[in-house]
């Protein structure tokens, strides 16, 4: 098995070369290479569902080479990972380029724009055929100066500027990481999961006092425990029966959920469910259900988690609360 996921992590890195540099024709040949014909492709709102290569390149990739010139990627982790006995590799960074064109009616700056990737794929007979790509839009919002929400879940909105990769610059290794330590790090991150939207903060003690939480514009990055609680706490008590992927509750789940050595991962379709009982980025309490698309990467050193990065699908959350950011832009 470890072989195969290192094998594995070796096409997505493979994958991931053909986008280093700004080459069209290099973009084209590596989706239509990696993808299966039927792939399912899911993209955040408002892209969603996206049906085989062909299909990805017209609503998503070439849109967005068209209004970032010199478009290429720069990632910074590359995982691989079984779950549910179904192989899985992973990826996250930065797609970059200069903001030329408007793009899903967000208007161009003419600046040079990080934009913030993670996706996850599922490979069966050396293809990709399942897939799920999320993007930090919110980010992409506040760059080009439209971002329309003033509030913030936490008591502050976080830092919201370029976020950095792993501290220890070590992402990105082809080597698969031991079996004991991934499996390890996989429980832990699922017992700490688990602690969240508990009266007594359960979670705390899985996190280095000094942690850092990359997490989604809309929400902020936080360092320390301190102030990520500041982020927290209230976010949670925004909702009544929050429940995640983790937990077995039905209704969410994570589509993958592993660990490379000390990398661990998360992603759910949605993975986060609750009822709106508070505000929230400027949507009144209505009663209702929320369901959240989310995903996670997380870094641990020794016993305790030091760095997590976070995406979450906030303009889907948003439609589904009467607030659609894209309404009538065809994606």
């Amino acid at each position: 098995m470890t072989g195969e996921l290192a094998a594995n992590k070796r096409q997505l890195k493979s994958y991931l070369e053909a986008f280093s540099h700004p080459d069209p024709d290099a973009f084209d040949a590596a989706i239509r290479a990696h993808f299966a014909p039927g792939a399912a492709i899911n993209i955040v709102h408002p892209i969603n569902d996206v049906a085989g290569p062909e299909a990805y390149l017209a609503r998503f990739l070439h849109p967005l080479a068209t209004a970032f010139q010199g478009l290429h990627r720069r990632d910074y982790i590359v995982t691989s990972g079984a779950f549910e006995a179904a192989d899985w590799v992973t990826c996250t960074g930065h797609w970059c380029g200069t903001f030329v064109a408007d793009w899903l009616g967000i208007p161009a700056t003419g600046l040079l724009t990080y934009l913030r990737v993670g996706e996850f794929h599922r490979i069966e007979n050396g293809l990709f055929v399942e897939s799920y790509v999320f993007l930090d839009l919110p980010k992409l919002m506040m760059t080009a100066g439209v971002w329309p929400i003033t509030d913030s879940p936490g008591q502050t909105r976080g830092f919201t500027g370029f976020l950095p990769g792993p501290a220890t610059q070590d992402g990105m290794r082809v080597e698969v990481g031991g079996t004991e330590r991934s499996a390890s790090s996989a429980a832990m991150v699922t017992d700490m999961l688990r602690a969240l939207a508990t009266e007594d903060e359960a979670w705390r003690p899985y996190w280095h006092p000094n942690m850092a939480w990359y997490g989604p514009a809309a929400f902020g990055a936080f360092l320390g425990i301190e102030d990520f609680a500041s982020f927290q706490v209230p976010f949670e008590s925004a909702f009544e029966g929050w429940s995640g992927g983790a937990a077995g509750n039905g209704i969410t789940r994570h589509f993958t959920r592993a660990a490379d050595g000390d990398y661990i991962w998360t992603g759910g379709w949605p993975s986060l469910t609750g009822v709106q009982v508070k505000p929230f980025l400027d949507q009144p309490a209505q009663g209702q259900r929320v369901f959240m698309r989310v995903c996670d990467w997380w870094r641990r050193e020794d016993d305790l988690l030091v760095e997590n990065w976070v995406f979450v699908d906030i303009p889907h959350v948003l439609a589904a609360l009467g607030r659609d950011l894209f309404e009538g832009v065809e994606a």
